[in-house]
């Protein structure tokens, strides 16, 4: 039986996925009301939620997932039946330099969503948890490995992956233990409007757009599977609805390119932009890479496309230079 969502809380709503999922299911159901809670720490910006579709139906609450309390005064009093679970600290980098703001926000947090929930939804069947992870959780493929499917186990390798699989198997727990309704998501890296300015495409389309060096890890052959962000949305939804209890669901773009590939787009897309300048991928340049650096992800994610009939919009490069026109205002 489908889920039907009424009241849904949406945690890390102004963040970059958080907030494109909101704009989402504001514009495609007109009866769904949506609280976002969201720290408004860097990572997250107010005007991500400017000008959205139904902003009436919408309500920004500014907190913190792991402050117990206010989780469980905001689940009674907003009288919420669909929890989606975007918040979490998401840098590998910064998981490295201070892995402590992760493992309280994705570990404790997550623990003190799905305790509220718990409390909560007692005697409930109308309710549903929808918890959103990551592809890293399963670690690192090698050049002919086949791509991650949701049976792979799990092999994280940054602080911030590790701390993403221990929420994930607390979700796990608390359908197991607890009957807790929930579903999960692991999705490849996602690219689009509103992404924040240290990730990697928003850093190569800044620097281009500067003029500046485009800095790039190692020799660049660090291989991802890219996801264009309305997409991502459009998957969240359908497994929010129909996807079955307990399960989890791999969102990916059946499209993996190198990182060296990717500037490489980026700069001919700027070339072509700007033809008068010197060509960008001149302004490349080659840094240490990370400790630890995950060489390749890539997602199969045929489960999804054959439960719930979800599959990316558009091509690649048309989602790319969607992306271009929105930074540089198009």
């Amino acid at each position: 039986m489908n889920h039907v969502p009424r009241r849904v809380l949406v945690t890390g709503g102004a963040g970059f996925i958080g907030s494109n999922f909101v704009r989402h299911l504001l514009a495609s159901d007109a009866q769904v009301r949506v609280t976002t809670l969201d720290l408004l720490t860097y990572a997250a910006d107010r005007r991500n939620l400017d000008d959205l579709p139904g902003a009436d139906r919408h309500q920004l609450v500014v907190g913190d997932i792991a402050d117990a309390a206010r989780v469980a005064t905001l689940m009674r009093d907003a009288h919420i039946d669909t929890v989606v679970h975007f918040a979490a600290e998401s840098h590998v980098d910064r998981s490295i330099s201070g892995p402590g703001a992760f493992v309280h926000t994705n570990v404790t947090g997550t623990f003190t969503l799905l305790e509220a929930a718990r409390a909560a939804w007692q005697g409930r069947a109308d309710v549903r948890f929808h918890h959103i992870s990551t592809d890293e959780v399963f670690g690192t493929l090698g050049p002919d490995d086949p791509p991650f499917t949701e049976a792979t186990a799990y092999a994280p390798n940054s602080p911030y992956s590790a701390s993403k699989a221990a929420s994930d198997h607390l979700v796990r727990a608390w359908f197991h233990t607890y009957g807790l309704p929930v579903v999960t998501t692991n999705c490849s890296n996602n690219f689009g409007p509103r992404q924040h300015a240290e990730k990697f495409i928003p850093t190569v389309i800044r620097a281009c757009h500067a003029q500046a060096p485009i800095p790039v890890y190692g020799d660049g052959s660090n291989i991802r599977d890219w996801l264009y962000v309305t997409d991502h949305c459009r998957g969240i939804d359908a497994v929010m609805r129909g996807g079955r209890l307990g399960e989890c669901y791999n969102l990916g773009g059946g499209n993996e390119r190198s990182n060296v590939e990717i500037v490489r787009l980026i700069c001919a897309a700027f070339d072509r932009r700007c033809p008068q300048r010197t060509p960008h991928a001149a302004l490349m340049r080659f840094v240490t890479d990370r400790p630890g650096h995950d060489w390749r992800y890539a997602i199969d994610a045929s489960k999804v496309a054959e439960e719930l009939g979800w599959q990316r919009a558009r091509c690649f490069e048309a989602e790319l230079d969607a992306t271009l026109d929105w930074y540089l205002g198009s």
